[in-house]
């Protein structure tokens, strides 16, 4: 006799091992602070709208206090549920019973839900990351300001090119930085809307109030269109652009310190507390912490590109790729970023700078002779063209073997007697001090013009601290504020 097919039962052990109980444990790592307060917000909503009785409101937001919440953290996935919303659910179910407890979901769905605690942790992230940028761009302000007259050379294309001074150069980076704040700050008032009242996509007919859910939680504003609030993920992909592009531009600095650690180089010394040695070569002091500095910054990039490929040609609809697997990539690529931050910082903070060797390579190969070659149209009035040749004719004369006096002695036997030019004048030119003093245009290296950028970079990372602050703040008192509306309903309820 044929033996009835047995129904299959939900889930399946392939799909529960597979994806069920990997996303039940990220919820709990992720989630369950910012579930529980959407379940909180959502209830004092309902009650406030009449939509749900206070006493019934009052007895949930019991039950929800009464949660353990180290044993939830510590609870395995068993099957018996599908989630960490279903399995709150029956735990809040226990307590004050499976109807009043259902009716905490009336006019949401887990769409919302979802979308608000992912934004909720996206906007820590960020305030995270912007906070550990303030901590790099204050330490180089300080070192900018110390070396705003330290001479250097200038690469580019890897060569040495015209004086500079460390100082300038560190200030190139800090305004990198303070792009990269403008791009969070952004991004930040973006992500810090609420879905929250969108349910599965067209909202509901319930007469909820959404304003009051915003407040609550903490958001700037609503994210107004319900099916954008559910469908859209630009808000994602915004913050992992911002990230990548900030780990580019910091990997491209940090590959600048390394080659600076060179021995050949000398530029740059790391403080011991921040060298390895080598286990067979007892001279070795390996700057190892800025190598982990640059492949964190690589590995933030790779997994912000990651959510960038995962999210690349999916519906414009309510769809997992943007959900349970692909959240904690954005949080780890957050967390890998933030990382490589605070140890570039730490490595900074005790680092010293040769600055005489960096001096000397300033006034070494031929770097100043741009200045030579502008010096002669100033004090001659032949064209820059001629000038240039001049000059180039002079370096090439000299190949490898550079010598500012030799240089100096070419340059006016060239002249050959047509402009007049003191000898001090022609080696006024080719001296790297000089060179970064008359380069007082707007953005140019001279002390006059690099000091005062300098203080309003100082002045800029105290104002967006002060931001960063205003943000917490804001976000503590909509924590408190929601606590106290929790108090005033069971006090109602209780005749308090």
């Amino acid at each position: 006799m044929k033996q009835p097919e047995q129904k299959p039962e939900f889930p399946a052990p392939v799909y529960r091992d597979t994806v069920l109980t990997p996303i039940f444990a990220d919820a709990k790592r992720y989630f369950l602070e910012p579930l529980l307060e959407i379940e909180y917000a959502h209830t004092l909503m309902l009650a406030q709208q009449g939509i749900m009785p206070e006493s019934e409101a009052a007895a949930c937001i019991r039950a929800l206090d009464a949660l353990d919440r180290d044993a939830i953290r510590a609870a395995p996935y068993d099957g018996t549920f599908e989630d960490l919303f279903f399995y709150l659910e029956k735990k809040v179910a226990s307590v004050c019973g499976e109807e009043v407890a259902g009716k905490m979901h009336t006019a949401r769905s887990r769409n919302d839900i979802d979308l608000t605690m992912y934004r909720t942790v996206l906007r820590s992230r960020l305030l995270g990351f912007f906070e550990a940028q303030m901590g790099l761009r204050q330490i180089l302000v300080d070192l900018a300001w110390e070396h705003r007259e330290s001479l250097m050379p200038a690469y580019t294309h890897n060569q040495p090119a015209q004086p500079t001074t460390l100082g300038h150069y560190l200030m190139a980076y800090i305004e990198v930085l303070e792009r990269d704040a403008e791009r969070l700050r952004e991004s930040y008032a973006r992500v810090n809307r609420n879905p929250l009242g969108a349910c599965a996509i067209t909202t509901t007919g319930f007469p909820i109030d959404r304003s009051y859910t915003t407040e609550l939680l903490g958001f700037d504003g609503l994210q107004v269109n319900s099916y954008g609030a559910i469908a859209a993920v630009d808000y994602l992909a915004e913050s992992c652009g911002v990230l990548a592009t900030s780990m580019l531009s910091m990997g491209r600095f940090v590959q600048d310190l390394l080659l600076w650690s060179t021995v050949e180089f000398g530029y740059l010394r790391l403080s011991d507390a921040y060298v390895q040695i080598s286990s067979i070569m007892p001279q070795k002091r390996n700057p190892v912490p800025l190598e982990h500095v640059r492949v964190l910054a690589s590995r933030a990039l790779v997994e912000a590109q990651g959510v960038m490929g995962c999210l690349h040609n999916t519906p414009f609809a309510d769809m997992n790729d943007a959900e349970d697997d692909l959240q904690p990539l954005v949080y780890t690529a957050f967390d890998d970023a933030e990382r490589s931050i605070r140890l570039l910082t730490g490595a900074l903070g005790g680092a010293e700078f040769n600055t005489a060797r960096m001096a000397r390579a300033a006034d070494d190969n031929f770097l100043p002779v741009t200045e030579l070659a502008d010096t002669l149209v100033r004090e001659t009035g032949m064209s820059f063209h001629a000038a240039h040749g001049m000059v180039s004719a002079a370096v090439r004369e000299l190949r490898d073997a550079y010598d500012a006096d030799a240089m100096t002695d070419i340059v006016l036997r060239d002249l050959n007697g047509r402009y007049t030019l003191s000898r001090e004048t022609v080696r006024r030119a080719l001296s790297a001090e000089n060179f970064v003093a008359i380069r007082k245009i707007p953005g140019g290296p001279a002390a006059e013009v690099l000091g005062p950028e300098i203080l309003r970079a100082k002045e800029a990372v105290a104002t967006d601290e002060q931001w960063t602050k205003e943000r917490r703040q804001r976000l503590a008192e909509a924590h408190d504020a929601m606590r106290e509306e929790q108090e005033r309903l069971t006090g109602r309820v209780d005749g308090r």
